[in-house]
């Protein structure tokens, strides 16, 4: 058992930035010396002083045998790991590296059809052939939730060919799917199960929060530290367990796609954070669901309004309970504000603007809040009142918009892929008007963002319905990623 009071790559970072020494090296601000004085004034000077490079007493990030090592070792144990490599470029590389490290060019790879734009990444850098899943849908709430273990299995029966299986779990609202016989059915194939936990960082620390990927069975998982617990933004990891992955290319995997000059401060907030959870975890995580669980009490009180929640399957407006919603993390709020006759986007803009309770992200039926260690009672106090005075005076009769079905056109755009990622990506490609590019094969990546998940992608066919929907969801206040127009007024597509 290692000590999970050390913080060796904290306590090295603090030593090197109040060591008196004269700096000829990188950054060239030359530890807050040079720094704009604004900047300056805003942080203060105590973070650029410990802004430093791969000094001798740091360690190197691509190739650790020093205290980098040793927090990545605490890491591993502390989230049941047996080997853990800390991620500056976010959970974006961590899944890049992932899909690069299990799949060459023309090999195939399973994973849900709502993944995230860095699994698409991850397909154009590798050269992988998806074969999409379509997950578990509510027809109702509009939401997709994971792939089944059915699914799954029809699939590596098609593709016994396939190199891996990849699946989000959790979703961005927080509901996770049956994992664990997932990971059962991925292992008769002797293939790794690579799982993007980028929202599950937590769920290590507490018996009440769902099962972790890695205690699940997941042969990888990538987790954002910084999303849901005390990492600094960009901080990841990527935990290993096993045999059916090659630790080697991994590493080398990461080296493509992680900088050169990796930022100390985000690698020292990581081992922080660690230790915070490795110490104090289940204390903290209790309090979380403590202050979402009165959240979702009072919230789902008010009229008009509902929240996502485990239902029994005979219930039609949640599908808690079946194969792709097995569990759901009670710190991730959904409130569904249709009810209001106000589309997400109206009651977001509304919450942040008139009652400074700033969510997550929007939908067109609903608004999802992270509830996490760092939200107090009075946070809780806020966003109820919020929601009641919401409730009280912005509710209109009913809700005039038509709602699509994502599910239908993430099915359709599933089985239009006629190009491989890669190779649409790196065709000859023109920009065309949003209205001459139906029935076109898509040259980028396009999904209204939060959550990133791509409505379109290289090698597929645009289709009039996705382009009606993406069109919709703008109107609505949404944000569309990806494209190189982001006022959607063209696309590029395959010459």
């Amino acid at each position: 058992m290692l000590n999970q009071n050390q913080t060796p790559l904290l306590d090295a970072l603090k030593a090197n930035a109040a060591r008196p020494h004269t700096p000829f090296y990188t950054p060239g601000h030359k530890q807050g010396e040079g720094i704009y004085q604004p900047l300056a004034d805003l942080l203060g000077k105590a973070v650029f002083r410990a802004d430093l490079t791969e000094l001798a007493d740091l360690d190197n990030l691509f190739a650790p045998q020093g205290v980098i090592q040793e927090a990545q070792q605490l890491a591993a144990e502390a989230y049941g790991a047996s080997q853990t490599w800390f991620l500056v470029n976010g959970s974006t590389c961590g899944v890049e590296a992932a899909i690069l490290a299990t799949c060459g060019t023309g090999d195939k790879i399973i994973l849900p059809r709502n993944v995230h734009s860095s699994a698409i990444a991850g397909l154009i850098l590798s050269g992988a052939i998806p074969i999409f899943l379509n997950p578990e849908y509510d027809p109702v709430l509009d939401i997709a939730h994971s792939i089944t273990p059915n699914a799954v299995e029809s699939a590596l029966q098609q593709h016994p060919d396939a190199k891996a299986v990849l699946t989000v779990y959790p979703t961005y609202y927080g509901v996770c799917g049956d994992l664990s016989a997932i990971a059962n059915i991925t292992h008769q194939y002797n293939i790794p199960l690579l799982v993007d936990e980028a929202h599950g960082a937590h769920f290590a620390f507490h018996p009440e929060l769902p099962t972790s990927a890695l205690a699940a069975g997941a042969d990888l998982t990538v987790q954002s530290i910084h999303k849901v617990l005390g990492a600094m933004t960009q901080a990841s990891m990527l935990h290993v367990q096993g045999d059916r992955i090659d630790c080697d290319r991994i590493s080398k995997a990461l080296q493509l796609v992680q900088s050169t000059s990796p930022s100390y401060l985000l690698l020292a907030s990581l081992d922080a954070a660690r230790q915070q959870m490795a110490l104090h975890g289940k204390m903290l995580m209790s309090r979380t669901l403590q202050l979402a669980n009165e959240a979702r009490t009072k919230i789902s009180q008010i009229p008009g309004l509902s929240v996502l929640q485990i239902l029994s399957p005979s219930y039609q407006g949640g599908l808690g309970g079946s194969p792709g919603f097995v569990a759901l993390d009670e710190t991730r709020l959904t409130v569904t504000v249709s009810g209001l006759g106000l589309t997400g986007f109206e009651a977001d803009e509304i919450l942040d603007e008139k009652f400074a309770v700033t969510a997550e992200f929007a939908s067109l039926q609903h608004i999802t809040f992270i509830i996490s260690l760092g939200n107090t009672p009075d946070d809780i106090k806020q966003l109820v009142q919020g929601f009641t005075t919401l409730a009280k005076e912005y509710r209109r009769t009913n809700l005039n918009v038509t709602n699509p079905n994502l599910q239908n056109l993430l099915t359709t755009q599933g089985h239009a892929l006629h190009f491989s990622p890669r190779e649409a990506f790196f065709a000859v490609s023109e920009t065309l008007p949003l209205a001459q590019t139906s029935d076109r094969i898509c040259a980028e990546i396009i999904c209204p963002y939060p959550p990133g998940i791509p409505v379109l992608m290289p090698g597929e066919i645009i289709t009039k319905p996705v382009l009606d929907y993406l069109q919709q969801v703008q109107a609505m206040g949404g944000f569309i990623s990806g494209c190189n127009d982001s006022s959607l007024k063209t696309l590029k597509v395959v010459k």
